[in-house]
């Protein structure tokens, strides 16, 4: 078992963010309890809920988070209704009312200092261009606002500021966690790390490679200067390497394969605990 302070950090990536469920499950059924979670974007909706009831409880509300948004209405809305709210907004195509109700539903009125353990997740203010990380004050708008996909839903106002998605400024914010004190780190990430690229040779590769680069530098930079008293295990995924051109990494209705990613990953990820003798 690792020693130390122990941190959950998990990244962002839409739905293939139903991974970390998986993983959720192989942490804690590993006897792998942590002292801080830090979330960015689908991380932090993930791992709000699990600080709200860490342990197999929590981990069983979090599936049936990730049913309801499978079967409900939070990015159910019609080409018509896309297309309405874009020509009304000009600014993204879905509404954030059926989020902020799900998360209601399933976090309450709790603030982030109650959690029963430690968590913080990030967003990108708009007016300062930096990261924000949230501490304190209401669970359900700052989720939110880490998880405001530009395009997709609209910023998200707090206290004077609008909010964009977290992965524009710290997509696996491993760096926090070890500035918060984190000897020993679980990474939860969906994949990307895990799909290599290459030089682009199509108009709309451009612009994918710009924006992974742009995803996963800091992680990298991380990654490669890591302090020789901390452990930082990527979990594993288990699933075959999507390559960063495939545009079905961008489909973020399609939840059909959910239950698939969930078993998948926490199957994988438990055989990467018992391998390295990191359950209990």
């Amino acid at each position: 078992m690792p020693t130390g302070r122990i941190a959950f950090v998990l990244g962002g990536g839409g739905v293939h963010g139903a991974c970390e469920v998986g993983m959720l499950r192989a942490l804690s059924e590993g006897g792998v309890h942590p002292d801080v979670i830090l979330g960015t974007s689908v991380g932090a909706i993930n791992g709000a809920m699990y600080a709200k009831d860490p342990g197999e409880a929590g981990v069983t509300s979090l599936g049936e988070l990730w049913d309801q948004l499978a079967t409900g209405d939070v990015f159910g809305s019609s080409l018509a209704a896309q297309t309405a709210t874009l020509v009304r907004t000009r600014t993204h195509v879905q509404r954030h009312g059926p989020l902020r109700r799900l998360l209601v539903e399933q976090l309450g009125d709790i603030r982030i200092e109650e959690l029963a353990v430690p968590f913080q997740c990030v967003a990108a203010s708009i007016e300062r261009a930096a990261e924000h990380w949230f501490q304190r004050g209401p669970l359900v708008d700052a989720v939110l606002a880490s998880s405001a996909v530009p395009g997709l839903l609209p910023a998200v106002h707090i206290d004077g500021e609008h909010f964009l998605d977290g992965g524009l400024v710290a997509s696996i914010p491993v760096d926090r966690a070890i500035a918060l004190g984190a000897t020993t780190v679980y990474v939860l990430q969906v994949g990307r790390v895990e799909s290599p690229l290459r030089p682009p040779r199509q108009p709309l590769e451009v612009a994918l490679v710009a924006f992974e680069i742009a995803r996963r530098h800091r992680f990298a930079t991380t990654m490669a200067g890591l302090p020789d008293h901390v452990d930082v295990h990527v979990l594993p995924t288990g699933a075959q390497p999507m390559s960063f051109s495939d545009r079905r990494q961008f489909r973020y209705r399609d939840f059909g394969s959910v239950p698939t990613r969930i078993t998948t990953a926490y199957v994988a990820s438990r055989d990467y605990l018992t391998n390295r003798g990191l359950d209990a």
